[in-house]
């Protein structure tokens, strides 16, 4: 007898791919037009749900190698589909401290959402979204997760800047086991996260919330302390620390040098958006720091930072808002959802244009600008087109306030008073790949290193420059003895 012939099993089926991208509710644009309070409202429960459910859990992650912090996003969605939120935090918690600011204000459309498979088909996972739930979630729940915390190494490290790099180091290092001194300048830690991004797009109570769960890892953190001022870096490192990691930002604005410049009324972005942001401007008379505001306003440049300051100068109360630049839409670094959102909210976008001055009232204050149109050249080596005038083509456009929004540079008081730290010709620290100064025992990150990026770039260099100072801390460095060691005797 022969034997029956078993029947061939049926192929698996890939699963069918969800293309409908579930969207999150904000704000109307006449209601946020008239206040400070989020945009974006978030996803319910059941949005969140609905959302987790579109990711097909790739085999190859490449959602996760896109992420600069290499979160693991296909666990933690995998927990949200399992209804584990809980575990969802702790994945989550793993990789990243700030969670409720990533999940904000990082540009996933170019990162992990970019990588994701489903953007072939044009509508990745809402990645930063489900992230922004997770973290409000744990936020409404009222206690954080903790991770596990490795035994105390002896090994202590000063942290300058308190910005999304800095609180990164300080996290990394703290779990490690390291003792972590976090010094910053200004009366509140946050670095950008609180003088540079406005309320309706990260409320400030949720950068504090993940500055305390930074606190309760064990970092020390000291307000009101200008590195360069209150301690040379060299005073730190010959004192009772082992290692520094240097993130203080790029405060320094750029400006365009043109005629009318000082006039009154002609502002840098960082001081119309500190002066908004951290004083609280916008809650003036409650808050004293008055912001005088226009009724036409034009704000120059086409980065995030010129998008908070148009979108901060219509909720101050100007009439007409311009945003000036000198390139194309399809060229602006902004992220597309805040110029949208500009749009929405009534900002006029002036594209291929240049200021050239700024002409006076007769009392000192702007009264208009002048402005040349501008055209694109064939792509350069790089592949970027670059701007070049149109003769005679000036023309004049009335306003009364202007804010220049063209990018920072580091502040130069830590290089000034460090000569063997190397800086490139624009004032940056030179690091190598792991984020290592030419003084030692000095790491460098975020926008002391890169002129000014984003915040999960400043992280991701955050967390190589941790891995490769606790390495140090752990193997290679000589031995140092502090003048206070500590209980459980430093080395």
């Amino acid at each position: 007898m022969t034997e029956a012939k078993q029947p061939k099993a049926s192929p698996k089926k890939k699963p069918k791919l969800n293309l409908n991208r579930v969207e999150m509710p904000k704000q109307s644009e006449h209601e946020r037009r008239h206040n400070f309070d989020e945009v974006a409202l978030g996803y319910s429960w059941e949005l969140a749900k609905e959302e987790a459910s579109r990711c097909i859990q790739c085999k190859k992650r490449p959602c996760q190698q896109g992420c600069p912090v290499n979160i693991d996003i296909p666990d933690f969605i995998a927990a949200l589909q399992r209804e584990d939120i809980e575990e969802a935090a702790k994945v989550l918690k793993k990789k990243t401290s700030l969670p409720g600011v990533c999940g904000r204000v990082c540009p996933q459309e170019l990162q992990c959402e970019n990588a994701c498979t489903l953007n072939k088909k044009g509508a990745p996972v809402a990645i930063g979204r489900l992230e922004r739930f997770i973290a409000d979630w744990e936020r409404t729940q009222g206690s954080a997760t903790m991770p596990d915390m490795a035994p105390s190494t002896g090994k202590k490290v000063a942290v300058v800047g308190s910005g999304p790099s800095g609180l990164t180091v300080a996290s990394d290092l703290a779990i490690l086991g390291h003792q972590v001194v976090l010094f910053e300048a200004l009366h509140v830690a946050g670095g950008v996260l609180m003088y540079g991004i406005p309320q309706f797009r990260l409320p400030k109570e949720i950068v504090q919330r993940e500055v305390r769960y930074v606190q309760s890892l064990g970092v020390d953190l000291r307000l009101n302390t200008v590195i360069g001022i209150n301690y040379s870096l060299d005073e730190l490192l010959n004192g009772e620390f082992h290692a520094v990691y240097l993130a203080p930002g790029a405060g320094l604005p750029k400006f365009m040098r043109v005629p009318g410049e000082n006039l009154n009324m002609v502002y840098s972005a960082n001081e119309f958006l500190t002066r908004t942001n951290l004083m609280k401007a916008y809650l003036y008379p409650e808050y004293a720091t008055p912001l005088k505001m226009g009724k036409r306003v034009a704000v120059i440049g086409g980065g995030n930072v010129a998008m908070d300051a148009a979108r901060c100068s219509v909720r101050l109360g100007a009439q007409e808002v311009y945003v000036i630049y000198r390139r194309t839409r399809a060229e602006m670094p902004a992220r597309l959802e805040e110029v949208e959102n500009a749009e929405e909210e009534g900002i006029q976008f002036h594209f291929l244009c240049n200021p050239t001055g700024f002409l006076s009232d007769g009392r000192n204050n702007v009264a208009a600008m002048e402005l040349i149109r501008m055209r694109l050249t064939e792509p350069d080596e790089s592949g970027r087109r670059r701007p070049v005038p149109i003769p005679g083509s000036e023309y004049i456009m009335d306003v009364d306030t202007v804010v220049v929004s063209l990018g920072t540079s580091p502040n130069p008081l830590i290089p000034s008073t460090t000569p063997d730290l190397e800086v490139s010709r624009w004032g940056t620290v030179v690091v190598d790949e792991r984020g290592r100064t030419s003084k030692a025992r000095v790491w460098a990150g975020g926008d002391i290193v890169s002129g000014g990026a984003t915040v999960i770039s400043a992280m991701g260099e955050g967390r190589r420059a941790a891995a490769a100072m606790h390495e140090f801390l752990s193997n290679g460095q000589k031995k140092i003895i502090p003048p206070s060691p500590s209980k459980d005797g430093e080395s």
